[in-house]
């Protein structure tokens, strides 16, 4: 399906990518359960993904990308995670930072892509170690965990502190690209929730990574990148990142909400109770608390769904505009990354509080949606009380603190 040279009008809209999520949706979800077994994604989710055209979504078109704007992915994503969380956290983050490497000068973005049209590039936001400026660029060591995918890219954005430009003794983060090539894989990773997201640790020892391979957290948390400007056509590439990323990782608990719900009306809908105590022989569909509970998930998935898409929207807006994304509207973007994210929670521990005995059995989707989106919850960037608070700060006329 996958076409690079199509030029942007080309492009999918979409409904036809809609579509072609919903087609591998069957095996994806099959998968799941594996998936989690194995602790990280499968190569043949990734080939399914690379084949219908998932990580050029937000791609620039210059490298073979569709060029579309966040929310499209955000909403495909969604749909994604019906399917498998792990899955859409890593499919939904690499091709995410197919937009964020777009924000590294022209250089940095063809070491990537012009090799390897299809590479990707894994993450560690932490910035876990000082780089070591050197002649020619820097040198890195140290670990870097949580990478989400790492096993399925062949980059990574290592974040890192570098020596301040204009203020002696100081630091400042930035993300620098390293190939797989310069650092191992520790297996890490062995977690209840996000378990098959293969979120591992990178170590690297005194790797040198040229001065072209950084992009500073100023700049992209501004959205005012070297990519921005070389990618100017399109104003998307202007977006700060916060107001972006977070939205793609928070889409991965209420599509896990969205998908526990479809799966808990598939089986609570026929279920017959077998209790001797309690409703021996009578429809689960016939309790008004049963009822009530898909009520709550079902609002709670559909209010977070909304929050998210709409506020991407509103900075899409507001750049295509001419206008510059205020802290305000940086503010409210994370506020409703983090509640959709507490909305989806709600609606899972809804479900998942409900299902019986049948709901302990690790093969049950029901209850990996609830670890799934607990897990996405347990994220600074999308915890509730961090974010929540800086909103709240905002609000009250105080500086806020945190990252926006």
């Amino acid at each position: 399906m996958k076409d690079v040279s199509a030029p942007p009008a080309a492009r999918p809209d979409i409904g036809e990518l809609r579509s072609r999520v919903a087609q591998i949706a069957p095996q994806i979800k099959a998968r799941a359960h594996t998936t989690e077994k194995a602790g990280r994604v499968p190569d043949q989710n990734i080939t399914a993904l690379r084949m219908i055209g998932y990580f050029d979504i937000v791609k620039p078109a210059m490298f073979g990308g569709y060029e579309h704007d966040f929310d499209v992915l955000v909403e495909l994503n969604i749909e994604l995670a019906k399917s498998c969380a792990s899955t859409a956290w890593v499919g939904g983050l690499l091709a995410a930072h197919q937009w964020l490497i777009a924000g590294f000068p022209e250089i940095a973005q063809r070491d990537v892509w012009d090799d390897n049209p299809d590479a990707l590039a894994c993450g560690s936001y932490a910035p876990a170690a000082r780089a070591i400026e050197v002649d020619g660029g820097y040198r890195l060591s140290g670990r870097w965990s949580f990478a989400s995918g790492c096993d399925n890219a062949q980059w990574s954005l290592c974040a890192a502190l570098l020596p301040s430009k204009t203020e002696s003794g100081q630091f400042a983060p930035a993300f620098l690209l390293v190939p797989a090539s310069d650092y191992v894989i520790d297996d890490t990773w062995n977690v209840v929730g996000l378990s098959g997201t293969g979120s591992k640790t990178l170590v690297l020892s005194d790797v040198f990574v040229p001065a072209h391979r950084l992009l500073s957290f100023a700049d992209t948390t501004s959205g005012k990148t070297p990519g921005a400007t070389l990618h100017a056509a399109n104003p998307t590439f202007s977006i700060p990142m916060l107001s972006n990323i977070p939205s793609c990782l928070a889409s991965t608990a209420v599509g896990a909400a969205a998908g526990a719900l479809e799966d808990y009306l598939a089986g609570t809908s026929r279920r017959i109770t077998r209790g001797a105590v309690a409703g021996h022989n009578n429809r689960m569909a016939d309790f008004p608390t049963i009822q009530l509970r898909v009520a709550e998930a079902a609002a709670s998935v559909d209010a977070a769904r909304e929050v998210l898409l709409r506020d991407l929207r509103d900075r899409a807006a507001t750049i295509r505009d001419g206008r510059p994304v205020s802290v305000e509207d940086r503010i409210v973007s994370r506020r409703g990354q983090a509640f959709s994210v507490a909305l989806a929670i709600r609606a899972s521990e809804a479900l998942n509080a409900s299902t019986g005995g049948l709901g302990l059995d690790l093969s049950n989707p029901v209850q990996r949606a609830w670890r799934d989106a607990n897990a996405v919850g347990r994220h600074i960037s999308m915890n509730w009380d961090a974010v929540g608070t800086m909103y709240g700060q905002l609000a009250l006329g105080l500086t806020p603190q945190g990252q926006y």
